[in-house]
């Protein structure tokens, strides 16, 4: 008898477990509802808009527009004429063909897309027309509006994700876009949003019948997240016009927050050139281009001699260093003499100390003083490793580590270095007396040239330099863009260096660029270029106290940095700082100046078809 009520109450609880499992599946969990109506539906996916971009001020740099992709459903594609499809799309008949058969392969029973990115002018004169092909259709997405039409090394641009990227990043799937450059790349995470889902019944031929469930299961895309950049719009906008004509770079931070104020690389492109229809053909147009190499961002990617400007580490590490003095004098009688080495200088000044050695860019002067640190040591290798810590400190020879999926470190050369070149270690400072003046084995990039010259406006500290200033407005948090770097170089020692940098504006090689009520304080420089002539380069800052922004400028083949570097930092700071420009003579011989003749070129920029 209980053995017999055991065995009933058994069946009862299995007979329940099942019971509840049913209702479970048939009325509460919905993912059961959806499998078993996968065989009579379709899923639509919803592309989610990526996030906008605005400048510090509030400007849009990035947005979305509408645009159409033209879709095809392989196995309803029945008596297609090709050739009437390629001559409606106006695209060529081998193109239309090849994506016909990609869409055979890769999704024979949903949508694939054989054109993407028309806008809404081609929109309106194709739908109408596409209509008649059974099988094909016309989807609204969304695709990349940069309506400033400037920037565009800096925001990048996006592509459609190939087999390679779906391999690695699952989360990905074909028809997708990600970043491939700029910041459209290195914020992709939070660029680009998460995608929707549209469950469409369908007939026995794969045709479109509405809506499953009234919508119930569809997803809604959620937009990607809004970046607020450090680059100031107008700032970035004047200085791609007064490079225009010429190749080379501008970088502008502000140095109290290590914030990219303007990242120019010249000469650029229209970021919108790289959307939609046309965007492949154009970027084989711009990437063809190895004569002015428009998709090189010079600004983190170029490596030249600093020159002149190098001068001013130079001097900051003989102060510490304790082998000069702020008056310390050397005379310069045509440069530097070293048994038959010489160094030549077009300073002209004499005797000079230490502030005037900086004001006018006496070559002697540093020279002696790259001689007196390396013979303070034991060995000249001793002493270029001590030279090279200093540098290290400012951010040279090494990733700054900036918020861009590109850079280069450049090169600083220390005593390792030149014991492998010279095969041993009794080489001297003579061998090595050109690093003084910026020139020999150096090499750096515009963007560590800008920080350089920033922490000498912070008097001895730096933020890593970053373009991106709040995510969704909250304020970046990452250590990295906030902590305070420390240079080797006491802050009392900066003072000197700073008023012989006052005084290339006031009275040096940069006077020509001066400006009536602006305090700046720079270094002009001339780059040896095997090449070609030599660059154009300053480094400085604006105004002397408490600095808001600091500027590296290198023009490639513009001689020396008073002829183009200096004017073109005046102009930029004054229209920072003042928003105006005070001297519109000087703005126009920038703006209509061109070095193309330098360059052999009819133009640098480079010519693309309408789009």
């Amino acid at each position: 008898m209980i053995r017999s009520r055991i065995l009933i109450i058994g069946v009862i609880a299995v007979f329940a477990v099942f019971a509840l499992r049913l209702i479970n599946i048939q009325l509460i969990d919905k993912r059961y509802t959806l499998d078993a109506a996968n065989n009579a539906q379709r899923i639509e996916k919803i592309y989610a808009p990526r996030g906008i971009m605005r400048d510090r001020n509030g400007v849009v740099l990035a947005t979305n527009q509408i645009a159409y992709d033209v879709e095809v459903i392989s196995s309803r594609l029945s008596n297609l004429d090709t050739a009437r499809l390629a001559e409606v799309l106006q695209e060529p008949l081998s193109s239309v063909r090849k994506q016909l058969k990609k869409a055979r392969i890769q999704a024979p029973y949903r949508p694939y897309a054989i054109l993407r990115g028309l806008m809404i002018k081609d929109y309106a004169a194709l739908q109408e027309k596409v209509s008649i092909f059974e099988g094909v259709s016309m989807r609204k997405r969304t695709f990349r509006k940069y309506p400033q039409a400037y920037g565009g090394n800096v925001m990048g641009y996006v592509g459609e994700v190939n087999d390679y990227v779906m391999k690695s990043h699952p989360e990905y799937d074909l028809g997708d876009y990600l970043g491939i450059s700029g910041i459209e790349s290195s914020y992709e995470e939070e660029l680009r949003g998460a995608s929707g889902r549209k469950y469409i019944v369908v007939d026995n031929r794969n045709r479109d019948v509405g809506s499953f469930a009234n919508g119930e299961y569809d997803m809604q895309p959620v937009m990607g997240a809004e970046l607020t950049l450090t680059i100031d719009a107008k700032l970035q906008a004047l200085g791609e016009e007064l490079m225009r004509g010429k190749r080379g770079s501008i970088v502008a931070i502000e140095p109290s927050t290590g914030e990219i104020l303007a990242l120019i690389s010249a000469p650029s492109y229209d970021p919108n050139a790289l959307v939609g229809r046309y965007r492949s053909r154009n970027y084989t147009v711009l990437y063809r281009d190895s004569v002015n190499k428009p998709l090189y961002d010079r600004a983190i990617l170029a490596e030249y001699p600093p020159g002149s400007p190098f001068k001013i580490l130079n001097a900051l590490i003989g102060l510490q260093e304790g082998v000069v003095t702020n008056e310390t004098q050397y005379t310069c009688i045509d440069g530097f003499h070293f048994g038959s080495l010489h160094v030549g200088c077009h300073c002209k000044a004499g005797t000079l100390d230490l502030r005037g050695s900086i004001s006018k860019s006496c070559n002697n002067y540093h020279c002696q003083i790259l001689k007196k640190v390396l013979e303070k040591y034991p060995s000249a290798s001793q002493g270029i490793d001590s030279w090279h810590r200093h540098i290290k400190s400012f951010g040279m020879g090494d990733y700054l580590g900036v918020d861009l999926p590109t850079g280069r470190k450049g090169f600083v050369p220390d005593g390792s270095y030149f014991n492998k070149v010279y095969q041993s270690d009794r080489w001297k400072a003579p061998t090595v007396i050109s690093l003084a003046i910026g020139q020999g084995e150096l090499a750096v990039t515009p963007i560590q040239l800008a920080n350089m010259v920033a922490a000498v406006a912070n008097r001895g500290w730096w933020i890593r330099p970053h373009v991106v200033r709040a995510i969704d407005q909250k304020a970046i948090s990452d250590e990295q863009y906030t902590k305070v770097n420390k240079t080797t170089i006491d802050p009392q020692y900066f003072e000197v260096i700073i008023g012989g940098m006052n005084d290339v504006f006031e009275s040096g090689t940069a006077r020509a660029s001066r400006l009536e009520g602006l305090m700046m304080a720079g270094k002009t420089g001339t780059a040896q270029n095997p090449h070609g002539q030599d660059h154009s380069i300053i480094t400085s800052f604006a105004p002397l106290n408490k600095p808001k922004i600091a500027i590296a400028i290198i023009v490639e083949n513009g001689y020396w940095g008073s002829r183009w570097a200096a004017p073109i930092a005046s102009l930029m700071m004054e229209s920072y700082l003042h928003d105006s420009i005070s001297r519109p003579d000087l703005y126009r011989r920038m703006v209509e100046g061109s070095l193309t003749g330098e360059y052999r070129v009819n133009s640098v920029q480079t010519a693309l078809p309408p789009y």
